[in-house]
């Protein structure tokens, strides 16, 4: 139940931390449209035979065995058991040295050339490949562009078998399928639908944000809403401190790097930005006539409760009341319903293509 908890409560912080067409107000915002607003097109994507085939060889992959190679040289494909030493002008740099590593060749894991320059090398051999880090270099900036030699010596090498592909093989993944043709079929259906969520979400998301950023002027916070914001808030991040059996300013440091007075004005930012969103939700809802009664709240409230594992709504709705998260939960479920009337009813519209000099 805890991991449970856990898991909403980082939802409920995550959201936090991060009618007609005309202009409607109240004594807090005004929103200069929500009907209709425009919002780049999302472009359908359409699940191809090679990404059924790709995610078939990951499930193959993620049973393969492995059996040691003797007698040739490493080939793309092979694990490489190696040592190496990384220079630069010279100099052994952090990060840069290891022994008894497995690398998989051609998983493009090392910087380009690292991986195909142990290619065609036998085991037992030592050899330096001559790179450059590639500019940028977000792992390191400091290396950016920089020529650096490894130093490298090839201990052992295997090889992947992945399993057959066989009907007894896919139902293993599948309750229904009971041959590979009809679980392509299946997995090809399965994919689709996810990208149409996703798609659907990015738009949920573009459709809010352009509503958000460009259509809403805050007149003023009510301040019991804010008052009550940021003790939900500080609530929150403290049953997190719990949840790690931490002190809270020792969790607000190990987890957030920060201080008491930089997580208050954190806090402070966040709660007016959880408020600004609430009372759009709220204005919009009534504007439009949206309906956000118990009722309608409660058929989410099922995708909810199956999305994070609970048994019933009622189990939900208990863990939330322990957790004093009652209100987050609501909020939650009635803002969804509010984008998800926005995403059906805004205009979607072709990018303009932009000049370049």
């Amino acid at each position: 139940m805890k991991k449970r908890i856990r898991v909403l409560i980082g939802v409920c912080t995550a959201l936090m931390l991060t009618g007609c067409s005309g202009e409607i107000s109240n004594d807090y915002v005004t929103v200069s449209k929500y009907k209709g607003v425009e919002v780049a097109k999302q472009e359908k994507m359409t699940v191809t035979d090679q990404d059924v085939e790709d995610n078939i060889k990951s499930l193959r992959e993620a049973e393969a065995t492995y059996e040691e190679v003797t007698g040739r040289a490493a080939a793309n494909g092979d694990v490489a058991n190696i040592d190496y030493v990384g220079k630069i002008d010279g100099v052994a740099f952090e990060g840069g040295t290891a022994e008894g590593a497995d690398l998989t060749l051609g998983s493009n894991t090392f910087i380009d050339g690292f991986e195909a320059g142990i290619v065609g090398h036998n085991i037992g051999e030592t050899f330096d490949l001559n790179l450059t880090f590639p500019d940028p270099y977000e792992n390191n900036p400091d290396y950016a562009g920089k020529p650096v030699v490894f130093t490298v010596t090839l201990n052992g090498l295997s090889a992947q078998i992945l399993p057959e592909l066989t009907d007894e093989f896919i139902q293993k993944y599948s309750e229904s399928a009971k041959t590979v043709e009809e679980y392509k079929k299946e997995l090809k259906e399965q994919l689709q639908n996810n990208y149409d969520e996703y798609a659907k979400s990015a738009l949920k998301e573009a459709v809010w944000s352009e509503i958000m950023d460009n259509q809403v002027e805050v007149n003023q916070y009510p301040k019991d809403k804010l008052k009550d914001m940021n003790e939900r808030i500080q609530k929150q991040y403290e049953q997190r401190a719990e949840m790690y059996n931490m002190e809270f300013e020792e969790y607000l440091k190990s987890y957030l790097n920060m201080d008491v007075d930089t997580f208050n004005t954190e806090k402070s930012k966040a709660a007016k930005s959880q408020v600004k969103e609430n009372l759009v939700c709220e204005l919009i809802a009534e504007k439009a006539k949206i309906d956000l009664s118990d009722k309608a709240l409660e058929k989410h409230y099922e995708t909810y409760a199956e999305e994070y594992g609970f048994e019933s709504v009622e189990a939900m709705l208990t863990a939330f009341k322990e957790a004093g998260m009652n209100e987050d939960l609501k909020e939650m479920v009635s803002l969804e319903i509010v984008q998800e009337w926005l995403t059906e009813n805004c205009k979607q519209v072709e990018q303009k293509e932009t000049k370049s000099n």
